[in-house]
């Protein structure tokens, strides 16, 4: 059972923001400080070829006809920016990767032929709704009218909601909202555009994070993209954590 409401208004959102840096805990520990060298060197090279499954270990690895960038899961986003005058403003589904936790920075590519592309360069801000499975249909609707221009929210199903801290417009269902503004722009050719952002607010749907704004994943069912298969799959039981192999637990990016 899920634990915030998919709509915006009925519990309200909570808005996170970037603490100052002498108030952050660095997230890397060089390897001299702390016990995985004396992990390491009680372990032999036997040692440590058992620690892998041995069933992966003995099969053969054989090479795909067909180059891909196979690196599943990745983000299922919804992209929102304003549209050019008298256009509806747009959505669009994007490739999303984290550039930076602290300070917080975002990366995303967008094809050419999308055009959310030149509304990204003419407006400069947006926002990254994170959808949940129950959006998936209206996710692919979106995604497989990306090169058009329309009612994307009349044409989804989806409410549209507005930024707290960027002029852009938002997802209302959507339990996670990233507002950001770039500071730089490459060009990837054949036809892509990368644009780099500042995240200047985050805002959830209560039930979403503790207290401490830390993400609580068993309470939103999202999903993500299988660069490999074009599936959607929801995420399955967590196998730890970020620093478990140094005794950390409070690693959130």
């Amino acid at each position: 059972m899920n634990h915030y409401s998919s709509k915006a208004g009925l519990l309200g959102k909570k808005v996170f923001k970037t603490k100052p840096m002498e108030d952050r805990v660095k997230r890397r520990i060089f390897i001299n400080k702390t016990v995985f060298p004396a992990i390491m060197a009680g372990l032999g090279g036997a040692n440590i070829e058992n620690l892998l499954a041995e069933e992966r270990k003995h099969e053969k690895r054989i090479r795909l006809a067909e180059n891909g960038p196979m690196i599943p899961p990745v983000p299922a986003i919804l992209l929102t920016v304003n549209g050019k005058p008298d256009d509806p403003k747009e959505i669009s589904v994007v490739w999303t990767f984290v550039l930076e936790g602290e300070p917080p920075q975002i990366g995303i590519s967008v094809a050419d032929y999308h055009i959310a592309g030149d509304l990204i360069k003419l407006h400069k801000e947006f926002v990254l709704n994170v959808p949940t499975a129950e959006m998936v249909t209206a996710f692919d609707t979106v995604d497989m009218n990306s090169s058009k221009v329309g009612d994307k929210y009349a044409l989804s199903g989806l409410t549209q909601g507005k930024a707290v801290a960027v002029n852009a417009p938002t997802v209302m269902e959507a339990p996670i909202q990233v507002e950001c503004r770039i500071f730089n722009t490459i060009a990837a050719p054949p036809h892509r555009t990368v644009f780099f952002a500042d995240v200047l607010a985050t805002t959830v749907l209560e039930g979403v994070c503790d207290e401490n704004g830390r993400l609580i994943v068993a309470n939103v069912p999202f999903f993500g993209m299988t660069a490999g298969s074009g599936e959607f799959y929801t995420m399955g039981k967590p196998v730890g954590h970020i620093g478990k192999t140094v005794g950390r637990t409070d690693i959130k990016y």
